[in-house]
C-alpha cells in the first residue's frame, strides 16, 4: 500500500517510479539505522571515542580521501554494499541473507544515494 505522501508525489510528478524510489530509500534508512548505524553512524562511541567504531575505522583507512560516514559517500552502489555485507571486512562480520536480504541491500543503496546527495546531483 502506498503512503499518502507517495500518492501525492505520484499525482504531482505523474510517476509511481519516483514514489517507489522514495519508499525504497525510506525502507533502506530503516534497515541502515537498525543494522549499519550502530557501527557506521554519526556520533560518539560508547567507549567515549569521537566516532563509532566502523566510522572511525573508515576515517583511519581513507585518511580524508573519502568520507568516513557512509551516509556521505557517493560511491556505494548495491554491488559494493553487497560485497562488504556478504564478505565482511576487518572487524566487520559478514551478514547472512536472512539478516540482510538482497532487497535490503538495494534499499540501503537507495538510501545512501539519497543521503549523500547523489540523487540530487544526478548520480
Amino acid at each position: 500500500m502506498r503512503s499518502k505522501a507517495c500518492t501525492f508525489a505520484a499525482l504531482v510528478i505523474g510517476s509511481w517510479a519516483a514514489c517507489a524510489v522514495a519508499q525504497d530509500a525510506e525502507q533502506g534508512k530503516a534497515k541502515f539505522d537498525h543494522t549499519c548505524a550502530p557501527c557506521h553512524g554519526a556520533g560518539v562511541g560508547d567507549d567515549g571515542r569521537a566516532m563509532l567504531p566502523g566510522t572511525d575505522a573508515l576515517r583511519i583507512k581513507y585518511q580524508g580521501s573519502l568520507p568516513a560516514l557512509l551516509e556521505q559517500r557517493t560511491d556505494l552502489n548495491a554491488d559494493a554494499i553487497r560485497t562488504f555485507v556478504r564478505r565482511g571486512t576487518w572487524s566487520m562480520p559478514p551478514f547472512r541473507p536472512t539478516e540482510v536480504t538482497e532487497r535490503d541491500i538495494q534499499n540501503i543503496a537507495a538510501y545512501l544515494r539519497q543521503s549523500s546527495g547523489a540523487v540530487r546531483n544526478g548520480r
